[in-house]
């Protein structure tokens, strides 16, 4: 047992009237034990649950990815032609009800010259929806077996990074089962969020559901004087996919600057209002080949949707609609089904 750990649990779980928060440092104390196992496993759970209930703070978010800056994995910069890295915080616990449009949509930020970086590990509770690494290996791409180095050169290759957590970033995971043990989301999910494995300048998107998180995460980034451009989303279950059956309500958030909101509307775009549902995997992947294809569906509607707004977002589109009108320019010319499969080749080469 950890006498100091105990500390921890006890100032962040002693309830309303006595409680506290951790300080920056205290937080990154904390974060390290837990990697390292220092703290046992009643005290991991104690914490988590304690830290659910209270809420963490945005010094305290601070304090975490301070210690997850140190001891996880990082890609190196690569050349962008003044381009930042997109690094996509979207939750490991997959989704369950609403079709992922990440990985389609990486591959076309990817064509037009925006390196994208995503992360994350396999099924995981509270959830287990369907996480990305599943659908990139019903693709042939296999983020899974190899090592950092060689997701090092793939990046530099194809521009488009995976961080898979069990093999690249094991203390991380090992944290995994007490999600399930306690029944609900640790605070870590959030932290995860905000994780950015790049050596370099970036621009973090990530999605949320509850306002207080996008707040909370912002003041996490002003006291840690990151130097990325970070957006927000409140999105598809907590995802950075743009809804369509809502306004889409968008944060850009730069150090030392007021927060710029954006607003989109499906209909201004001559959209309806249905988010494609998620099928069984061998139907998801079926309707993905359709949207490779081009062909006309919800899905497509919806990568267009999303795309249309990344790539004027991140500089590879002048408007919005310029974006949407590029996106469907290269499903159609077959640039995204080659894009596809010269990262495949590169798999198959390791």
């Amino acid at each position: 047992m950890s006498d100091r750990f105990r500390k921890f649990v006890q100032i962040i779980g002693s309830g309303p009237h006595t409680g506290k928060s951790l300080t920056r440092e205290q937080a990154a104390a904390a974060m390290e034990m837990m990697l390292l196992q220092i703290a046992t496993p009643a005290q991991i759970g104690a914490f988590f649950i304690a830290h659910r209930i209270k809420r963490p703070t945005g010094a305290e978010l601070a304090g975490m990815l301070d210690t997850y800056a140190r001891m996880g994995p990082q890609l190196q910069p690569v050349a962008s032609h003044g381009r930042s890295p997109v690094i996509f915080g979207i939750p490991y616990d997959g989704r369950s009800r609403t079709v992922p449009i990440a990985p389609l949509l990486s591959l076309i930020l990817t064509e037009a010259g925006i390196p994208v970086i995503l992360h994350g590990g396999d099924r995981m509770p509270t959830k287990y929806g369907i996480p990305l690494v599943d659908i990139w290996q019903e693709w042939g791409i296999d983020w899974t077996k190899i090592a950092l180095d060689r997701i090092q050169e793939i990046f530099e290759l194809t521009k488009l990074g995976f961080i898979y957590t069990p093999t690249h970033f094991p203390a991380a995971a090992g944290l995994t089962p007490y999600r399930d043990q306690i029944g609900k989301r640790p605070p870590i999910a959030t932290l995860e969020l905000l994780w950015c494995p790049y050596a370099g300048d970036a621009r973090l998107i990530f999605g949320y559901v509850h306002p207080p998180t996008e707040q909370t995460a912002l003041v996490a980034a002003t006291l840690r004087n990151t130097p990325h451009q970070i957006t927000t989303v409140k999105g598809l279950e907590g995802s950075s996919d743009l809804p369509r059956d809502r306004a889409v309500i968008i944060g850009v958030h730069q150090s030392g600057r007021e927060l710029e909101r954006i607003f989109l509307h499906h209909y201004d775009y001559g959209l309806s209002n249905v988010n494609p549902p998620l099928l069984s995997t061998p139907e998801l992947m079926a309707d993905f080949e359709s949207v490779l294809r081009a062909e006309p569906s919800e899905s497509l509607n919806s990568v267009l949707w999303n795309a249309g707004f990344y790539l004027w977002h991140c500089g590879g589109a002048s408007d919005m609609a310029a974006g949407m009108k590029l996106a469907r320019e290269l499903l159609v010319s077959g640039a995204i089904r080659d894009r596809l499969e010269s990262i495949r080749k590169c798999f198959k080469e390791t």
